[in-house]
């Protein structure tokens, strides 16, 4: 397989079942071909075909097994059969890498309804609805009496952590994702199952598109923007290592990984009573002096590392 490979990943997934939606090029491409190296048995979802099949043909030609889904997991019946190819296919589901996605920037006062709807459908509904299904399946398992170590990983990005000027649907899909993966790693894991997310910095169609002299590929030396540099993160998320680890978010860029903390209650001022308008101002400048300053907003000023998101 094509990439950087580490032989150490191998065999950490053997026998595991994995869908990752979103797996025909970029990033979710790189997620398929280091679980099938790891030993997995992958579906790869993408609703480019001929994409889906390539990345297919070169998991079987290094004697790994994958089979393609190309459904459009952003609808209630395309994300079921995500579940069944994998049940159909391979006989149980162990892990979900929800990646697919697509960008429509825009500033906010140009953005219209199409571009608002569609890039929150494709994140966000594509993420929540195999996650459903795949739920269903596993919570299904484990009444029924059988071992559910399942994994969910998925996919935020700088921009939902931070926000990113020019991206608000984008900026809005993802932080949603973000409060999915922590509701869903509290619902699940009394059914044996963790989920995380990544939020990956790395050279994708996305990426190449928006900023491509950022995420070109060098002459020599580290790539620091591969796509495969985010995949072995994802492959020890989906292995049976990871067991207690859920409900966190990591960032991912280059040979950083990063864990990101989020909202946490901070200074607080309390009455007790009901606050007057005209005290206000007062209280709030005193707890924003004693809270940390938020991270910057992507594009709002020079960003540090993490600034492009996949």
């Amino acid at each position: 397989m094509t990439g950087e490979r580490s032989s150490e990943q191998r065999g950490l997934c053997t026998r595991r079942v994995v869908a990752v939606t979103g797996a025909g090029a970029g990033i979710g491409r790189e997620h398929a071909l280091a679980f099938a190296a790891a030993g997995a048995r992958v579906v790869v979802g993408d609703v480019a075909a001929r994409d889906a099949a390539e990345v297919v043909e070169e998991i079987r030609e290094h004697g790994g097994e994958a089979v393609t889904h190309t459904e459009p997991i952003d609808t209630w019946s395309g994300a079921a059969s995500l579940v069944r190819t994998a049940l159909d296919a391979f006989g149980r589901l162990d892990v979900l890498v929800n990646n697919a996605g697509i960008l429509r920037d825009r500033m906010l006062v140009s953005m219209d309804e199409d571009e608002w709807d569609a890039v929150v459908r494709v994140h966000l509904k594509g993420h929540f609805a195999p996650l459903r299904h795949a739920a269903a399946y596993w919570r299904g398992q484990a009444k029924a009496g059988r071992s559910v170590d399942a994994r969910v990983i998925n996919t935020t990005s700088g921009a939902g952590l931070m926000g990113s000027v020019g991206q608000g649907n984008y900026a809005a899909a993802k932080a949603g994702i973000v409060g999915l993966t922590l509701v869903a790693a509290e619902e699940l894991g009394r059914y044996g199952v963790t989920v995380n997310a990544i939020a990956p910095a790395a050279r994708t169609r996305m990426t190449v598109a928006t900023m491509p002299e950022l995420v070109a590929k060098p002459e020599s030396g580290f790539d620091h923007y591969h796509p495969g540099n985010v995949a072995p993160l994802v492959v020890w998320l989906g292995s049976a290592e990871s067991s207690a680890v859920t409900g966190r978010v990591f960032e991912v860029e280059g040979g950083r990984i990063s864990l990101a903390d989020g909202w946490r209650h901070g200074p607080a001022a309390d009455a007790g009573r009901r606050w007057r308008p005209e005290e206000l101002g007062a209280v709030v400048g005193k707890l924003t002096d004693q809270a940390p300053a938020p991270e910057p907003v992507y594009g709002a000023r020079p960003s540090g590392p993490g600034g492009p998101t996949g």
